[in-house]
């Protein structure tokens, strides 16, 4: 018996592990690959129509073009766990950088204070959908819409019915304007790649204690080489140097808002996947009554996601008032709701609920990033491009459907 107890589990080899994946996919479950490929296949097409596309330029304006709808995607994928939806988002973005731009410009604020008014008016905002869907029981579609034509009279007012504030504080114009030297990008890369290659080390390590079969060796090095090789091509293309005309002023190491976008993601990924608040979310959205019955406060994780959500759609006004050097009335509006909706579903979060990751928001506001970049580079004009990317949204939308549908059948 006890040689039982101390022998190692078998580790399966890597042709089981392929067809266990093959069969995930066959039946619905495709995480992050649609976005991945429509990724490549776009980025492809886009390098040979124009080879301009993957210029180092116009590489490191992919970043800080997609980053703000990243962010704000990042803060619906909570609330999409749910089964919710929040339509304020985009408002809520234009009405904290509404606030900024007012106590910087206006008032002379610090960039500290500014930016943690700008962060609590997002607390407040979310905190007050949260309640009014939860307490009253209006469904969030009600309620965000509401909230959504509320907001945009809201920001009308903080900026005088329309007057376009400029930002003029080097520290906020930095985020998306200004870039990290060459040295500490690449030192930022190895202790992203160090820290990835021990977390993983250290998973592989705990499920063989427990006994648990896993994925071989080779698999996980395999693994943490392309992350290396793929982290390193980005960190080598953006310390190239960007400038017409180096000897006047340079241009080289990733934008600095590449950064702020790798720590919100590990931030929120260790939340979802390491706490039990990220355990709640994904209860809650699978099953609200099961999860009650488990003894989850159901009301305090939705208010809480919708809290988190307008926060961070508070930090990508913050980012898109960088990169625009103001705000008006239109920032947080037009289409950045529709994208940053758009992102988080094609990048392979659940309309339904209870499945998905952070990482989506990320992938998912790349491939919008690059539609809008790529099909600008080659001449088409705005109505295409937003055709082209609502059909790459619903067919997100339909890949979801149908994953659903298949996992309902096998059940």
């Amino acid at each position: 018996m006890s040689a039982i107890l101390t022998e190692k589990p078998e580790t399966p080899p890597v042709s089981d592990l392929v067809n266990t994946y093959v069969g995930r996919v066959r039946s619905g479950d495709m995480g992050a690959l649609p976005s991945v490929l429509a990724l490549v296949i776009l980025s492809c097409v886009f390098w040979a129509a124009r080879p301009v596309f993957m210029s180092e330029a116009n590489f490191a304006n992919l970043f800080t073009q997609g980053a703000a709808i990243a962010v704000i995607a990042m803060g619906l994928i909570f609330v999409l766990l749910l089964g919710e939806i929040d339509l304020s988002a985009g408002f809520t973005s234009g009405v904290c950088a509404a606030v900024l731009a007012v106590l910087l410009t206006d008032r002379g604020w610090p960039w500290y204070v500014a930016v943690l008014v700008s962060l609590l008016t997002g607390v407040l905002i979310g905190l007050t959908i949260g309640t009014i869907v939860v307490k009253i029981g209006i469904p969030s579609f009600v309620v965000t819409l509401a909230a959504f034509l509320a907001l945009q009279g809201v920001a009308l007012k903080i900026m005088d019915n329309g007057r376009n504030i400029s930002i003029r504080d080097d520290t906020i114009l930095a985020i998306a304007n200004k870039n990290v030297p060459p040295l500490l990008g690449w030192v930022m890369y190895t202790v992203l790649v160090a820290g990835f290659a021990f977390l993983q080390y250290r998973k592989l390590r705990a499920r063989t204690k427990l006994g648990l079969t896993g994925e071989t060796a080779p698999v996980i090095v395999a693994r943490i080489v392309a992350v290396a090789v793929v982290l390193g091509i980005a960190v080598l293309v953006l310390n190239g140097e960007r400038s017409r005309n180096p000897e006047l002023h340079s241009l080289k190491g990733m934008p600095i808002v590449v950064p702020l976008i790798a720590i919100l993601l590990l931030l929120w990924t260790f939340v979802l996947n390491r706490t039990s608040f990220g355990r709640h979310i994904y209860a809650v959205g699978g099953n609200a009554e099961a999860a009650r019955r488990a003894g989850i406060t159901v009301d305090r994780v939705k208010i809480t996601a919708f809290v988190l959500c307008s926060t961070m759609a508070a930090v990508g006004g913050l980012i898109a008032a960088s990169r625009a050097n103001s705000v008006d009335p239109n920032t947080g509006g037009s289409s950045v709701l529709l994208l940053a909706v758009g992102a988080a579903v094609i990048g392979g979060t659940s309309l339904f609920g209870g499945r998905g990751r952070m990482l989506d928001a990320v992938l998912g506001a790349a491939v919008v990033a690059v539609i809008d970049n790529g099909m600008g580079l080659m001449g088409y004009s705005a109505g295409t491009k937003f055709v082209v990317t609502g059909f790459v949204l619903l067919l997100a939308a339909g890949v979801d459907a149908l994953s659903r549908k298949r996992t309902l059948l096998r059940r």
